[in-house]
């Protein structure tokens, strides 16, 4: 029933009783005391119904500027959303888009009703769909913001470099429910990027080259800091025990020295044949373009041996070793047909270190790992990852 209408007939009402209980008490012939107690109780009850259509009919007020306040909020932050200078879509947990804005569509070149119930997978470029199909599975359990940077296929139209920004949507039970998508067209910036890398290189490139052998022992000079070139340098350090710890690996076009540590021992192996850059402290200091340039790789090696302070902080030693192999095989793994081959040879004394373990206890952890088919060796001892978790 209308609201407006229920007061006005509770208010009529209540006017006919007035009325008719004031004529009644009025008749001469009718005696006060004969009025039935019925019509009094039913006077009394029209007057809370008519309180109560009262307060009903403020609510009903309050109710409707609430509404259009929410739609006026509503509108707001849907037109935030549709043009909005950034793409946005929204996507179930396994990557079908729900929603999508202008900007988004415009970036596609397709209609935004093009856009919904296609998985956003059929915009990556074909060889990099899979690694987003990857990062999907993972998006669900993690609560950080994930950013991948990913070429995007445009509908009858070109390539283009693509940062997507994604957020999870939970429901109160902790349930992933959506996904949410910032996409931003970035090809300029890698363009950018590109002429910055070159002349990075050519920052190197003018500076005379170290060689080391394999096995031998790096100087290092407190006063500057080495950028590897090519090779592989290993990094460590020594316990109380006199034992050897693995603390990082300097792959190319990654830096180290004994200025970016404060360990009292810290050494440098060359674990193949590298090639070195040496570039001094004060230049980094002096230069912003090699500050701009070694920054990152400075974060990189901070990166790095946090991921190696992780390992040996686990406490059991499978834990340990299995941890460290899916490390290795981001930093020097190869893919081969059988797995992933570690192009560098680790012995099991250099395994221990970093496990801060004994030889025999890899030995026997390695053994087992071979024997249930997750690892195996090529012709020059290399090992080859097959299904390490």
């Amino acid at each position: 029933m209308n609201i407006e209408k229920f007061v006005q007939r509770t208010e009529i009402l209540h006017k006919r009783l007035a009325d008719l209980y004031q004529t009644a008490s009025l008749l001469p012939w009718i005696s006060p005391d004969l009025l039935p107690e019925a019509f009094k109780e039913l006077h009394n009850t029209s007057k809370v119904a008519q309180l109560a259509a009262d307060e009903l009919y403020q609510q009903n007020e309050e109710l409707i500027k609430t509404r259009n306040w929410l739609e006026a909020e509503r509108h707001y932050y849907q037109d935030l959303f549709e043009l909005a200078p950034d793409g946005y879509l929204v996507t179930n947990t396994e990557g079908i888009i729900q929603e999508a804005n202008l900007t988004a569509a415009k970036l596609l070149n397709v209609s935004k009703h093009f856009l919904l119930g296609k998985p956003i997978v059929n915009f990556v470029l074909l060889e990099e769909r899979q690694q987003v199909r990857n990062e999907l599975i993972q998006l669900s359990q993690s609560d950080k913001v994930q950013e991948l940077l990913v070429r995007l296929q445009q509908r009858y139209g070109e390539l283009f470099y693509a940062a997507l920004t994604v957020t999870v949507v939970r429901n109160q039970q902790g349930k992933a429910i959506s996904l949410r998508w910032m996409v931003r067209n970035i090809t300029q910036r890698q363009q950018l990027e590109s002429v910055k890398v070159k002349d990075k290189n050519d920052i190197f490139n003018n500076r005379p080259l170290h060689k080391y052998d394999k096995g031998e022992t790096i100087p290092l000079n407190p006063l500057a800091i080495w950028y590897v070139s090519q090779g592989l340098v290993k990094l460590s350090t020594y316990c109380e025990t006199g034992e050897e710890v693995l603390i990082g690996l300097a792959t190319p076009g990654m830096v180290f020295g004994s200025s970016l540590t404060s360990l009292d021992i810290y050494q440098a192996t060359a674990l193949a044949d590298v090639e070195l850059v040496s570039v001094y402290a004060a230049e980094v200091s002096a230069s912003a373009t090699l500050s701009h340039t070694l920054l990152p790789k400075i974060k990189q090696r901070l990166q790095q041996t946090e991921s190696f302070l992780a390992i040996s902080g686990r406490r059991r030693v499978q834990d340990r070793l299995q941890h460290l192999l899916q490390l290795l095989k981001r930093e020097v793994g190869e893919t081969i047909p059988e797995g992933t081959r570690l192009n560098v040879r680790f012995t099991h004394e250099d395994i221990a270190s970093a496990c801060c373990t004994t030889r025999v206890t890899i030995t026997r952890l390695m053994g087992k790992l071979q024997e249930e088919g997750r690892i195996s060796f090529d012709l020059k001892k290399h090992i080859i990852l097959r299904d390490v978790d």
